[in-house]
């Protein structure tokens, strides 16, 4: 299960890198440092499947890094990425989100003790509909 964890991770960072590629290719960025960057990216990308917790500050690092050389684009940073790599990355994230970040992750938990299945994204879903039913 664990596996499907990181999987849905890289996904979501692949997403990531190809925004980031396409607002190189926009030449919206000013200056030569991108294309190191995007080569940091990279070595998360390859690290992350090996090394998860060798790879946290990296990631916190480069997903914290957009915020301050791509504001443009941070409204896209998909939210799971903010809460997965934790540390710095939680400042982008109010009380509230990061209460319901620490619900489900409490519940993913106790899935993988008692050997349960766990859908992430459906999870998140029942999270965030609202506690009373929408009864006009």
């Amino acid at each position: 299960m664990a596996n499907t964890h990181i999987d849905h991770h890289l996904a979501l960072l692949q997403q990531l890198r190809t925004i980031l590629v396409a607002l190189g290719e926009a030449e919206q960025i000013l200056d030569d440092s991108h294309a190191m960057y995007l080569e940091r990216y990279d070595e998360l990308l390859s690290d992350l499947p090996n090394d998860p917790e060798a790879s946290l500050y990296l990631g916190q690092d480069l997903i914290s890094q957009i915020f301050q050389r791509y504001p443009q684009i941070a409204h896209l940073v998909p939210r799971d990425l903010l809460w997965f790599f934790g540390g710095d990355c939680l400042h982008f994230m109010p009380d509230e989100e990061i209460e319901m970040y620490q619900t489900l992750e409490d519940r993913r938990f106790y899935a993988n003790e008692n050997d349960e299945p766990f859908d992430w994204n459906q999870e998140k879903k029942l999270l965030a509909l609202p506690a009373h039913g929408g009864t006009h």
